[in-house]
Parts: C-alpha cells; structure tokens; sequence
C-alpha cells in the first residue's frame, strides 16, 4: 500500500472536512493526485507507489467521496467548490510550495478549474491532465464553426458520455449504482479491459457513487450551456488514453488555443490507466514534473 491506512491530516474549509494522505520522500518535489468518479485516493495508490522515491506525494478523497464530507446540496458540488477545496488542502499541505497536480477523470476536470485562476502559478507548478476534459473548452469547441469534422467529433464524444444523461436525473440511477458496486472490478473488465484483479474498490463506493451524481448535475449542463474558456500560463501536460471509451481526444481540440505551454503523450490504455498502466503513467509524470521544475530553476 503506497499510501497510509490513515489520513496525515484533516482539512475543514467551512462544513466540509477533507482526508488528506501522503506518503513519499518528505523532501521531494511535492505531487498532488486529484481522484474522479466514483473514486477516491486509492485509485491512485499504483501510481503513488511509482512516484514515491523521488517525489512528496499527496492525495485527499473529494468531497463527496471516501473519508471527507459528503455535503447535501447539488451546488456544494460545483467545480469552483472543489477548486477551492484543493487550494485549502495545498495551503496545509504545502505551504508556500508550488505544488503539480496530476488529475483523473473528474480529477482532470478540476485540475483545469484551478490551472486556470489568475493566481494558478503562484501555488501550482505544473498539470498534469488524464483522461478529463476541460468543461469551457469543451463547450467552447461545440460553439464553433459546424464544419464536417467538428461535428463528427461532437458526435462521437456525444455517443462516448450518453451515460451522463441518466446521471442528470436525481435517483434514476441510484439503484443500479447500489447494484454496480459489488460488481465493480467485474464491470472494469468488461468496459475497460483492465485485469479486474488489479481492481480494489474503496469500501465506500456504493455510497460515493450515488453522491457522485451532484458531481455531474453540478456541473455539465452549466459549463456546457455558458462556457468561459479561459487561458492557462502554467506548463499543462495531456495524457490521451488512445482506447479511452468515455473521454475521446476531441474534448481537447480547443486547449492549443488557451494553454501557453502545453504537451500531449499517449498511452495504449483505456480510461482507468492510473490502474491499467501506473508505471507508464507515473513516468510521464515524472518526466514532465522534472522539466517544469528545470525550466523553473532557469
């Protein structure tokens, strides 16, 4: 287990109390892993264990998920809460330090969120983004010009997140979820081809699936009706899982036009590649972490 059973500290930004956990070499560049749906810090726990020799890596479970608070309401869900969130988790975590983030999934989608802040390069140092689309960008990408290939990839990402109309819903598709959880190693086999062995659920996850739903009804629609793409002056590297059947390439087409400095590599993986390729992953991580902090130093 790369990470400790137990967290290394608690957060509390308002009513919401984040698990935070580290492991790693205490005087390494300082790593911050940001988890997605329906996951929590241990989805990153192969990844972690790649990293921890030469890196400090930190990891909390979202709101919503694991051992943090579960708030309530749709809009303690929204994606500028949870970026707030990791400011907070840094500023205990990593005083005074730039910190990388590496996001998954929903964790990729708040890793934009707060790469994009004004004041991102004063906390953050670099980004390193799999598997999760930026929600402006995406939904800036849908607003331009209607030619052939813009719209067939639309169509194609459309096809890829038909799921997430069903999570729209409020209780449509809790029991299925309750139903799916037991079965989760099993259902990652199928959709993603990973060795299902390689699948550890955290004990919480029939519940933070069902919460997890604020997530999506937080968010979609209202980033995607009324985008604000914004630029990014931090170094961002994207990760493209080339068999990724839930997030495909195109969600990245506008991020040339707002990232100052940005990087793409691809793995052969599917979706959960933190689970599926951690060595490969962890490397391209690594990698990129060593060249931002160079460029830094110069």
């Amino acid at each position: 287990m790369a990470f400790p059973a137990e967290p290394a500290r608690t957060v509390r930004r308002g009513d919401v109390d984040l698990a935070v956990f580290e492991t790693g070499d205490p005087d390494g560049p300082p790593v911050l892993l940001l988890h997605g749906w329906p996951d929590t810090h241990t989805l990153w726990e192969p990844v972690a264990a790649e990293l921890a020799p030469d890196h400090r890596v930190i990891a909390f479970d979202n709101r919503g998920a694991g051992a943090s608070t579960a708030p309530a309401a749709v809009s303690d869900y929204r994606i500028e809460e949870l970026a707030a969130d990791v400011r907070a988790v840094l500023a205990a975590s990593a005083p005074g330090e730039r910190v990388h983030l590496v996001g998954h999934d929903w964790g990729g989608v708040l890793g934009w969120e707060v790469a994009a802040a004004p004041d991102a390069e004063s906390a953050i140092a670099s980004f390193t983004c799999v598997s999760g689309p930026n929600l402006d960008y995406l939904g800036a990408y849908l607003r331009g010009p209607r030619t052939v290939r813009r719209v067939a990839g639309a169509l194609r990402q459309s096809v890829a997140s038909a799921y997430t109309v069903a999570f729209q819903i409020p209780k449509l598709p809790d029991p299925v979820l309750r139903l799916l959880a037991p079965r989760w190693p099993a259902f990652l086999a199928f959709f993603d081809g990973i060795d299902a062995a390689l699948v550890t659920p955290a004990p919480t996850l029939a519940r933070d699936m069902v919460h997890g739903m604020r997530l999506y009804r937080a968010n979609i629609r209202r980033r995607l009706r009324a985008p604000r793409p914004r630029p990014v002056e931090l170094p961002v590297q994207l990760v493209i899982s080339t068999g990724d059947r839930a997030v495909r390439p195109v969600v990245h087409a506008e991020a040339p036009n707002w990232v100052r400095d940005l990087h793409t590599v691809r793995l052969a993986g599917g979706h959960w590649t933190p689970l599926s390729h951690p060595a490969e992953l962890a490397a391209a991580a690594a990698g990129f972490i060593a060249g931002a902090g160079a460029a830094r130093v110069r």
